[in-house]
C-alpha cells in the first residue's frame, strides 16, 4: 500500500499507465508537471506516451516545470478518495473542474504559455490520476505534508 503523497505512490501510478495501452489513446504528452501538496512537491515527467520520471522537488524547481497543480491536502485527499470510489473522478473532482472552481486556479505556471500545456494535456493527466483507483492508497497525516 503506497502512501499519498510520496514518490512511491506516484511511481505506482506511473507503472500502471506505462503498461496500459489505453493511456496511449489520447496521444503524446510532453510536459514536466508539478504536484504540490502542502510543502511537498513532486515532479512528474511525461515524454511521448509514458511517464518517464517521478522525483521529489523543491520550490525552486517549480519555475522550470511546465505547470504545477496545487490545492490543500484535504482537497487532494477528497479528490483521490473520489477517484477510488468511482473508478475515475466524478464531474466535480476532475482536474478541469477543480481548476475552474478555484479562484486562483489549480494549475499554475511561471507564464500563461506554459500553463496552457495543462489544458493541452489535461485528459492524459486526468487519466494518470484516475489510474490511482487501481492502487490501495494510505494517506499521510496532514502534519507530514505541512
Amino acid at each position: 500500500m503506497a502512501t499519498f503523497p510520496s514518490v512511491e505512490w506516484f511511481n505506482a501510478i506511473k507503472d500502471l499507465v506505462n503498461s496500459d495501452p489505453a493511456f496511449r489513446r489520447l496521444g503524446t504528452v510532453d510536459a514536466v508537471v508539478g504536484v504540490k501538496v502542502g510543502a511537498k512537491i513532486y515532479e512528474l515527467t511525461f515524454e511521448a506516451f509514458e511517464c518517464t520520471g517521478v522525483r521529489e522537488a523543491n520550490e525552486n524547481a517549480l519555475r522550470d516545470m511546465d505547470f504545477y497543480l496545487e490545492q490543500p491536502y484535504d482537497a487532494w485527499k477528497d479528490m483521490i478518495t473520489n477517484i477510488k470510489k468511482h473508478g475515475q473522478a466524478d464531474l466535480s473532482h476532475t482536474l478541469n473542474t477543480i481548476d475552474l472552481t478555484m479562484p486562483e486556479g489549480f494549475a499554475k505556471a511561471q507564464d500563461e504559455y506554459r500553463r496552457d500545456s495543462f489544458y493541452r494535456f489535461n485528459q492524459s493527466i486526468q487519466d494518470f490520476f484516475d489510474a490511482s483507483a487501481k492502487i490501495d492508497t494510505k494517506f499521510a497525516e496532514p502534519a507530514a505534508v505541512a
